[in-house]
């Protein structure tokens, strides 16, 4: 017996989703009539849905022209924000984007930290310096970011720009992977594959790689997924599965998944064996920087 619903009941309902569909345009609405009277911090939300389009048509001139102001306000994130539109845009400003990146930093952001780290960690617009990169990380990490903690524990696992400490690589990497942060997961992966810093684990190393690879798309993690699916460590070695990890990654300009991919063909795991077919992918891997992979000049 079909249901009928009153009309009464039909018209609660509508309204119910309209009012929910209508909120986030309400925000947007509050936060700009907000911004007009002044209020720096609601300049930035409203800058930060121009500037990805939520609720609000897409407007980058206007967002950076809010940030800008909200900056100069002393809201910090605004500052970050606008240091990511100079360095990201269309003609990337690497040296206003560092001074924008150490205004959100001194400013309390710890977003902002975090990306003028990776300034100094990377030397763009400015001399590398890694111990000064690691301090802004710890600065970033303390002020809640996570992103921040996993570049901390990158340097030291490495021990580049601090004592190299895999213990204290493994607690920084579990704090970010616990918020979602695919470097931590990845990372931590890593350590307990090693047994290095955390207890050698292959299963949860494997499920970490998994985790970076489809929840957050990481071409690393879908690499080193790759990688544990062809030696079998941690799931049943599955060469076809490693195979087609390593054909993506290839496509997106790794040079040692080329590589990978390149040494299946030439045995014909996981994939029918083709000695043309690796060589190409030999050549693609050296053009995408595997050094490994660069033919030898006869006679050498």
């Amino acid at each position: 017996m079909p249901i009928r619903l009153s009309t009464a009941l039909i018209a609660l309902v509508c309204a119910a989703i309209t009012a929910s569909c209508s909120e986030p345009q309400r925000d947007a609405k509050r936060l700009r009539a907000e911004c007009d009277a002044g209020n720096a911090v609601s300049c930035d939300s409203f800058a930060t849905k121009l500037y990805k389009g939520e609720y609000v048509l897409r407007d980058d001139a206007r967002a950076a022209g809010l940030f800008e102001r909200a900056c100069g306000d002393k809201v910090g994130r605004s500052c970050a924000s606008l240091a990511d539109m100079r360095q990201s845009g269309p003609k990337p400003d690497s040296a206003a984007a560092l001074r924008l990146f150490r205004q959100a930093c001194e400013l309390n952001a710890p977003e902002g930290c975090a990306r003028l780290g990776m300034l100094y960690g990377a030397g763009v617009g400015t001399a590398r310096d890694l111990p000064r990169a690691a301090a802004l990380f710890a600065q970033s990490c303390e002020g809640g970011h996570r992103t921040g903690c996993a570049l901390l524990g990158s340097l030291h696992a490495t021990g580049d720009g601090v004592a190299q400490d895999y213990a204290r690589a493994a607690t920084l990497f579990r704090r970010s992977c616990d918020s979602t942060v695919t470097l931590g997961c990845l990372g931590l992966g890593r350590l307990h594959l090693a047994g290095t810093g955390a207890p050698q684990n292959d299963s949860i190393a494997a499920s970490l790689f998994k985790r970076a690879c489809y929840d957050s798309k990481e071409r690393e993690g879908c690499f080193d997924f790759a990688a544990v699916h062809e030696a079998g460590r941690g799931v049943p070695q599955n060469f076809q599965r490693a195979a087609a990890l390593y054909r993506e990654g290839c496509e997106d300009r790794n040079g040692e998944a080329c590589a990978r991919l390149a040494a299946l063909y030439a045995k014909g795991a996981g994939v029918p064996r083709d000695s043309t077919h690796a060589a190409k992918l030999r050549e693609n891997a050296c053009r995408y920087g595997n050094a490994l992979s660069c033919a030898k000049p006869r006679g050498k």
